[in-house]
């Protein structure tokens, strides 16, 4: 069965870190390219990151370039999503996600990924 498992959010002054990890079941992470997104109440959820099966190739949405950085362990079957410098606006449940298609290196878009986790939440205050 397919299942990811994210972890790491909580509650953080502005400026300040968070890391999340996101579990992956083996089946799902090793043909993978991975993303993660957030989603504010009352907004569509948003790409954040993603990064490509082999970790050699990411992209981000403009709002976090420079702030937060995507990585992916293939031993360990876990993403990572390091977010610094947080900002209020960046308060949202973040999801990471698995996607499968043969013809997609990585994409922010949430319709190129099958399997999604549950959520984790991240609180800023300013």
């Amino acid at each position: 069965q397919v299942q990811l498992v994210e972890s790491g959010g909580g509650s953080v002054q502005a400026g300040g870190s968070l890391r999340l990890s996101c579990a992956a079941s083996r089946y799902t992470y090793g043909s993978s390219y991975m993303g993660w997104f957030r989603q504010a109440p009352g907004k569509e959820r948003e790409g954040v990151a993603a990064i490509s099966r082999g970790g050699g190739y990411t992209t981000y949405t403009d709002s976090v370039k420079g702030r937060f950085s995507i990585s992916r362990d293939n031993a360990e079957n876990t993403l990572y999503l390091q977010m610094n410098s947080l900002k209020p606006e960046d308060a949202a449940m973040y999801y990471c996600a698995a996607g499968t298609r043969t013809w997609v290196q990585y994409s922010l878009s949430p319709d190129a990924y099958q399997y999604w986790g549950q959520g984790t939440q991240v609180t800023v205050s300013s």
